[in-house]
């Protein structure tokens, strides 16, 4: 795909149509392999079930989330010229007090650098702010190409907050980021109180 992209991408919805583009995103990043591309895909067709009758979804789990009974939300960084360069996927962790994940986020490498990822993350955390949730969790790689990803997080407040070493594979540990909410209320709504 050529694309030059000028402008920083506006955040908007996604839907069903967005699904093949979405797997070019994360082919084109070369950090996803088959399994995880298909992973990612199965999560989409959860919230975008193609050609399916909508199922009914309580939005107070996620606002703005996709009209079926998904707990999955999903964003996408668009351009002036409505191209979807970048996706994110997240939602509430079953059994955690308003404890959420970042299932996935992804921008073309052609549109990194412009913005996309930030105001990505940046999206997701104020429709998660506007739920009272207490935190955010990341999971990636301590791989040497994943470092851009790691410095990506820990310039926006994530911290370290474990590491599995060998998780992955021998010498591919798993690093799980975190970011804690200001302004959460201290008092728990119960465990899963925000699931479905």
């Amino acid at each position: 795909m050529g694309f030059a992209p000028a402008a920083q991408p506006r955040i908007g919805e996604l839907d069903a149509a967005h699904r093949d583009r979405i797997a070019e995103i994360l082919s084109a990043t070369r950090f996803f392999n088959e399994e995880e591309i298909d992973v990612a895909l199965e999560l989409f067709d959860d919230a975008f079930p193609r050609g399916g009758t909508a199922r009914s979804h309580d939005r107070r789990t996620v606002p703005d989330a996709p009209p079926t009974g998904s707990s999955y939300a999903f964003l996408g960084a668009v351009t002036p010229e409505d191209q979807l360069v970048g996706y994110a996927c997240f939602g509430p962790t079953p059994e955690t007090d308003r404890t959420y994940d970042l299932y996935w986020i992804a921008v073309d490498p052609l549109a990194q650098g412009t913005g996309g990822g930030t105001r990505l993350l940046t999206e997701v955390e104020r429709r998660l702010q506007g739920l009272n949730a207490r935190m955010l969790v990341v999971e990636t790689s301590s791989r040497s190409e994943y470092a851009p990803t790691r410095a990506f997080y820990a310039r926006r407040g994530y911290v370290e907050a474990v590491r599995v070493p060998d998780f992955y594979a021998p010498g591919d540990d798993r690093i799980i980021f975190t970011k804690r909410f200001q302004g959460s209320s201290n008092s728990p709504a119960g465990r899963g109180a925000v699931q479905q």
